[in-house]
């Protein structure tokens, strides 16, 4: 197979960077799953918007404190500068968020941050951006969507990238040529017992970066989402319980009921508080309770918790729910520019697979999707920018039957891969 531009995942960063390549482009997306299996369709909260200059230093600092000030000041400024001009254009491609009743925006407000700047659109935002974003895409000539096809490896010579070796949905395993390949393949949730990720997004780009020498950046920061819906089947995807709930009025007991810490702190420092709470308590969850939030805000702003919380046999109205921290996000990544360009030539990375260190140790609040998209669209028009082409001496080359040996066994390919990046966040965890 051969493309111009393979995009490897189908979030929101893989969409709205094919939404800025050129037309005259062809352009491969790749996904692991299903399409509409991004973690990218999960994310609750909603999308950080600079409503004006005055807030610009408060949102700055929120971001930067949040991250423990290991962000990368020029990644962060970018971010909230250039957020106008994407939530602008996501309207006009038919997004829409919450309105209050003169028409203008509606903003909420989560954990770590001062001032309400969060656009939402009830607890589903990342559905709502996403599939619409997914549309736009789909209605692109230029464009094709190859489901459950997963990136196997990197096709690389002299530190620049050709494309990737694929496995196909009929379990066939080829490699796709590609003058430019972006990896927007998600997190690492899956490696995880406990995550509010889908379970097949297991850090293949990082695997992949890592056994090509590919410069990676704190691939330990990873984020624990302090509030998911408490289960005892350890198989199951965590339900997040949005950080918007606790902007919006919910507390958090303990076993007493008794209330125990502010529920707006940055999401580690709350992360750890309830663990130690946990441990106190000597109990696997604490509880939450939506008794403040007026039962009319629940409905029309939380309608999905509600309905799923209902579904495993709780009554929000009425009762506490139990909740438990669970891996949710992932800071690091591999190392890009402030264009998506990664160490190695023709490769480049967006999403939540990247770091740019916009995000620092710890992400704030409803800034993933933001950041996405905003860099995504930077990596967009780079690759325009640049006009790669494939190296003569790749151009309709192919790798031999035997030399793809060694990936037709994709249990023992995952589960090396798995033990690679688990055993470097292991490494740089215990690094003095």
């Amino acid at each position: 197979m051969k493309t111009d531009i393979l995009i490897v995942g189908a979030g929101c960063a893989g969409l709205y960077c094919a939404l800025h390549l050129p037309k005259e482009k062809q352009v491969l997306i790749i996904t692991k799953d299903a399409v509409r299996h991004s973690d990218s369709f999960l994310a609750q909260g909603g999308i950080c918007m600079l409503k004006d200059d005055s807030d610009y230093e408060s949102y700055f600092e929120d971001t930067m404190r949040a991250g423990h000030y290991e962000n990368n000041p020029e990644s962060v400024e970018i971010m909230i500068r250039s957020s106008q001009t994407v939530v602008k254009e996501l309207i006009r491609l038919g997004i829409s968020f919450q309105r209050e009743e003169n028409g203008e925006l509606s903003f909420t407000r989560e954990g770590g941050h001062s001032q309400k700047r969060i656009l939402f659109h009830e607890d589903i935002t990342g559905k709502e951006i996403t599939s619409k974003l997914l549309e736009r895409v789909k209605a692109r000539p230029n464009v094709q969507i190859l489901e459950y096809a997963a990136m196997l490896d990197l096709l690389s010579e002299d530190n620049c990238c050709y494309g990737a070796v694929v496995r196909l949905p009929d379990g066939t395993v080829t490699t796709v040529l590609a003058e430019t390949t972006v990896l927007a393949c998600g997190g690492i949730g899956g490696l995880y017992r406990y995550t509010t990720n889908y379970r097949h997004l297991t850090g293949d780009g990082i695997a992949v970066a890592f056994k090509h020498g590919v410069a990676l950046e704190h691939i330990n920061y990873v984020q624990i989402h302090p509030t998911t819906l408490y289960c005892d089947k350890p198989q199951e995807r965590s339900f997040l319980i949005s950080e918007s709930v606790r902007g919006e009025g919910a507390v958090l007991y303990n076993k007493n009921m008794e209330r125990f810490v502010d529920e707006l702190l940055p999401r580690d420092i709350l992360t750890k508080k309830i663990y130690e709470q946990m441990e106190k308590d000597q109990t696997p969850y604490v509880w939450l309770s939506m008794e403040h939030i007026p039962k009319e805000e629940l409905t029309v702003h939380f309608p999905n918790i509600v309905k799923h919380c209902r579904e495993k046999g709780y009554d929000v109205f009425r009762e506490c729910i139990p909740v438990v921290p669970a891996q949710h996000y992932f800071m690091g990544g591999i190392r890009i520019d402030l264009f998506g360009r990664t160490s190695m030539g023709q490769l480049y990375a967006v999403g939540e697979t990247a770091c740019n260190g916009v995000h620092g140790r710890n992400r704030l609040a409803s800034n993933s999707l933001l950041e996405s998209l905003v860099f995504a669209g930077r990596a967009a028009e780079e690759i325009t920018r640049q006009k790669a082409v494939m190296p003569v001496k790749r151009q309709g080359h192919m790798l031999s039957e035997e030399s793809l040996l060694p990936y037709q066994d994709e249990e023992a390919l995952a589960a090396g891969y798995k033990k690679t990046i688990l055993n470097e966040i292991e490494r740089l965890n215990n690094y003095v």
